[in-house]
């Protein structure tokens, strides 16, 4: 995994991430999500190395980079943080502005970095996310059932620490297995790492805090945007699993729903995946990135 590629620890203002570069060309940044790494990205970026300078990174909190505290109000897991980081990560390798592509969580940190950074993203990729103010503002039973952790993970420390921590492994795999195909189509190879992560009980606390900082300040930085009127301004494209929840469980659905957030919308699709794009459907992904980074 990953092969050609370069493994550098950044010390941003924040945290120390870990992060690998490869590839060359026109420089674009890859964020993964829950509960996973850089290693994430696996089978989608060293083809996307053929043509771009590739920088696959772990979130604070999560992988190999740093677990700061969150602080009373988690704001060092606040996606503001997090995008802060990135934008210090691409500066390291001496990128002023580039393109980037997130899934779950690191959509999510995409999605502030384009609000906060406007002039460093040049182009963005969402993957598999419905805006978390969308979402808490139209909470319904079908999105509350399928990605119950958000409510899980917020309750107040150690509860969901020390739930998660009694058996890491079996959660993590209880969690990943969403589908009749389980596990199936994670390699043993990233998700031996995906768990090695995981045991580490200050990774469990991290995306706890993450969560915590998403129910707390991050809406309270979303608030502000809309009534600044604030949307994303750079070209965005969509990808969504269709048979994940994102593709199921809300109506309108993805591509509507974004047009409240994102001005400039130039493809929304659905690929034929369940929450997991990059494992689960890595050509249909990797075409789509390649097609929209060229653009």
């Amino acid at each position: 995994m990953f092969e050609g590629f370069t493994r550098s620890e950044i010390k941003t203002s924040g945290a120390r991430i870990v992060a690998a570069k490869g590839g060359s060309g026109p420089p674009v940044l890859l964020l993964h999500g829950n509960p996973f790494n850089h290693l994430n990205w696996h089978k989608v970026a060293p083809v996307l190395a053929r043509e771009f300078t590739v920088i696959a990174a772990d979130l604070r909190g999560y992988g190999d980079s740093e677990k700061p505290p969150g602080g009373a109000d988690h704001a060092n897991y606040s996606f503001r943080a997090m995008a802060q980081d990135q934008i210090e990560v691409m500066a390291s390798f001496g990128f002023d502005r580039f393109m980037v592509a997130g899934h779950d969580r690191g959509a999510r940190v995409v999605h502030r970095m384009c609000l906060d950074h406007p002039r460093k993203v040049e182009r963005a990729a969402i993957l598999d996310i419905i805006p978390q103010h969308y979402l808490y503002s139209h909470i319904n039973k079908q999105w509350a059932t399928f990605s119950w952790h958000w409510f899980f993970n917020i309750q107040p420390a150690p509860l969901p620490e020390k739930m998660m921590g009694a058996d890491p492994d079996w959660f993590i795999e209880k969690k990943l297995a969403k589908t009749p195909q389980g596990l199936s189509f994670f390699d043993p190879a990233a998700l031996a790492e995906y768990k090695r992560c995981f045991r580490n009980p200050e990774t469990i606390h991290a995306i706890c805090e993450d969560y915590r900082a998403g129910a707390g300040i991050d809406l309270e930085h979303d608030a502000a945007d809309i009534a600044a009127g604030r949307k994303i301004e750079c070209p965005v494209l969509l990808l969504w699993g269709a048979t994940g929840g994102v593709g199921r469980h809300h109506d309108p659905g993805p591509a509507e729903i974004w047009k409240q957030y994102a001005a400039n919308i130039v493809g929304a699709t659905a690929v034929p995946s369940g929450h997991y794009l990059m494992d689960e459907a890595p050509q249909e992904t990797t075409r789509a990135l390649q097609a929209f980074f060229r653009a």
